[in-house]
C-alpha cells in the first residue's frame, strides 16, 4: 500500500504559529473561528500576503508546534502497513525547514515529495491520501481515490461515503489495518 502523507494540519499545527503572529498585526482570529479553507476572505486578509506568512513561519520551524502527542511511533506503525511518503504543497524554499521540522519529530516516512499546488497530489500514484484540505479531498474523490481526512476546523463541511474523517493518526492506522 502506497499512503501520502500531509504535513501541515495533519502532522504540523503551522497554523498555530501563523495565527501568533497574525494576531499580533490584526484582529484576534482563534483557530476554531477558521471554518473555510479560503478563511483569508472573510477576514479580509490579501491571499497572498497570508501564504507569504505561512511560508514564513516555516522558517522558524521548531516552534512549530505537532498536531498531536506521539507522532514519531504513529508514524511508525503507520510505516509497518506501507509506503508512506511525506506529500506537501508548498513554496520551494520551504523544503529544508520541512525537513528539518519531520527529522526533529523523528517523523518515518521513505520518500519526500513536494508539489506547487496541492489539488496537483491527486494526480500522484498513491493508495490513499490523508489530508486536511477540502479542496485536496474534492480532487481526490473525483480521482477515484481514497481519502482519509484528518478533522480541522476548515473541513468540517466535508462528507460523503468516501470520506474516511480521523481526528488522531492512530485512527488512520485501524482504518487502514
Amino acid at each position: 500500500m502506497k499512503i501520502a502523507l500531509d504535513v501541515d494540519g495533519v502532522l504540523a499545527d503551522v497554523i498555530q504559529l501563523w495565527l501568533n503572529y497574525s494576531n499580533s498585526i490584526r484582529p484576534e482570529i482563534q483557530k476554531h473561528d477558521i471554518t473555510d479553507w479560503d478563511f483569508w476572505k472573510k477576514f479580509e486578509i490579501n491571499r497572498y500576503d497570508f501564504y507569504a506568512e505561512l511560508s514564513s513561519c516555516w522558517k522558524n520551524w521548531i516552534s512549530i508546534p505537532p498536531t498531536e502527542e506521539n507522532l514519531a511511533s504513529i508514524t511508525k506503525n503507520l510505516s509497518d502497513l506501507g509506503q508512506v511518503d511525506v506529500v506537501t504543497a508548498r513554496e520551494r524554499s520551504t523544503d529544508s525547514f520541512v525537513k528539518n521540522w519531520l527529522k526533529h519529530h523523528k517523523i518515518s516516512f521513505d520518500n519526500y515529495v513536494s508539489v506547487i499546488d496541492g489539488p496537483m497530489k491527486a494526480d500522484l500514484d498513491y493508495d490513499v491520501f490523508i489530508d486536511d484540505s477540502p479542496l485536496n479531498a474534492q480532487k481526490f474523490l473525483q480521482n477515484k481515490k481514497k481519502v482519509i481526512l484528518y478533522s480541522q476546523p476548515w473541513n468540517q463541511h466535508v462528507v460523503g461515503n468516501n470520506v474516511h474523517r480521523i481526528s488522531s493518526l492512530s485512527e488512520a492506522i485501524k482504518k487502514l489495518s
